[in-house]
C-alpha cells in the first residue's frame, strides 16, 4: 500500500500544467533594422562632450605638429643642451693664451692687507680631483705660488704619491713673495671643498665648480655663447662622463667626437676648463682606452702638455 499519492503532472485527467520556461534573460525590441528601428528613439549628445572631443582632437594635432619640429631640430644638435650649430660663433670668438692675461687678485680672492692670500681645498684621497691638480700646475706656471699638502685626522693613510702631488717644495721663499697660497688637504669628505676666505665666504663645493673658479684666475674672456658651452661641458662631464651610466658615457663620447671632429678643442680653439675637467674624467672613469677617433686624437694633444703629464704619472 503507498505511503502517500500525488497526482501526475504529465498528462491524464487532473494533470498539473507545467509552467513554460523562458528562453532568453529578457527581450528588447531591435533597433537595427524595420519598424522598431525607425521608431527607436534617437540618442542625443551632450553639446560639453561634443566640445571636449573636439579640444581633444586639437590638443592632438598640435603635438604632432611640435612632435614634427622636436625631430627636425634634434636633426640639427651638434653639442650637448644645444638646439642649434654654434660652431661658427665659437670660432669668431677672440681667444688669448692662458699666459697673455691675469686677473686681478685682488678682486677674485680679495684684499690680504699684507696677508697672504691662500686658496684651501679639502678632497678625498679615496677620488682624487685630478682636474684640480692640473689646474695648479697651469697656476704654477702663470703665478708664484706657495704649494702646500697636508693629511687630516678623519683620514687614516694617503698614498705616498697623493703626499707628494705638487712635486717636491724645495726652494724656500719669504711667504710676501708669493702671490697667493694653493694648499690641499687631504680630508674624508664626500665631495671637494674650498674656501680662500674663512671668515666672509661659504665653502665652494663640488670638483666641477672649484675648476670653475680657479680657471677663471687666468683672467680669460669669453661671450655668452662660449661661456655656455663651456660650462655644458663641465656639467657633461661630471654628471654624465663621470658619474653616469654606461649609456650615458657614451653618447657622450659621440657627442664629444662630433664637436672634436670641427675644433682642436671642445669648445673652439684653445684649451679650456672644459678640456681639462672633462680629460681627467675619462682618466678616473678607466674609458681613456675605449675612445672614438677624435676624442683619442684630443686626449693626445692634452697628454702633450706638462700639466696632464704629470698626472698620468701620478695615476700609475
Amino acid at each position: 500500500m503507498p505511503m502517500y499519492k500525488v497526482r501526475p503532472v504529465h498528462g491524464g485527467p487532473g494533470a498539473l500544467l507545467a509552467e513554460p520556461l523562458p528562453t532568453c534573460m529578457y527581450r528588447l525590441p531591435c533597433v537595427h533594422r524595420g519598424a522598431a528601428a525607425a521608431s527607436a528613439p534617437q540618442e542625443e549628445v551632450d553639446p560639453s562632450l561634443q566640445a571636449l572631443e573636439s579640444r581633444q582632437e586639437e590638443i592632438l594635432k598640435r603635438l604632432y605638429e611640435l612632435k614634427s619640429a622636436v625631430d627636425g631640430l634634434s636633426k640639427m644638435i651638434q653639442t650637448p643642451d644645444a638646439d642649434f650649430d654654434v660652431t661658427n660663433i665659437i670660432q669668431a670668438d677672440e681667444y688669448s693664451p692662458l699666459t697673455a692675461n691675469a686677473a686681478d687678485l685682488d678682486s677674485m680672492l680679495g684684499k690680504g692687507y699684507g696677508a697672504l692670500k691662500d686658496i684651501v681645498i679639502n678632497a678625498n684621497p679615496s677620488l682624487p680631483p685630478l682636474s684640480l691638480l692640473v689646474l695648479h700646475s697651469l697656476l704654477c706656471e702663470h703665478y708664484k705660488i706657495l704649494s702646500a699638502v697636508h693629511t687630516h685626522s678623519s683620514v687614516k693613510s694617503v698614498p705616498e704619491n697623493l703626499l707628494k702631488c705638487f712635486g717636491e717644495q724645495t726652494k724656500k721663499q719669504s711667504r710676501h713673495e708669493y702671490q697667493f697660497g694653493f694648499t690641499l688637504i687631504w680630508k674624508d669628505v664626500p665631495k671637494p671643498q674650498m674656501k680662500f676666505s674663512i671668515q666672509t665666504m661659504c665653502p665652494i663645493e663640488g670638483e666641477g665648480n672649484i675648476a670653475r673658479f680657479l680657471f677663471s684666475l687666468f683672467g680669460q674672456k669669453y661671450n655668452a655663447v662660449t661661456s655656455t658651452l663651456i660650462d655644458s661641458w663641465v656639467d657633461t662631464a661630471i654628471f654624465q662622463l663621470k658619474e653616469g651610466s654606461n649609456k650615458e658615457k657614451a653618447a657622450v663620447l659621440r657627442s664629444m667626437n662630433v664637436s672634436l671632429g670641427k675644433t682642436p678643442w671642445l669648445v673652439g680653439s684653445e684649451l679650456t676648463v672644459a678640456d681639462i675637467v672633462a680629460w681627467c674624467a675619462l682618466q678616473q672613469t678607466g674609458s681613456s682606452n675605449a675612445v672614438p677617433v677624435n676624442v683619442h686624437k684630443w686626449m693626445k694633444s692634452c697628454e702633450n702638455l706638462a700639466p696632464f703629464n704629470s698626472v698620468l704619472r701620478l695615476l700609475k
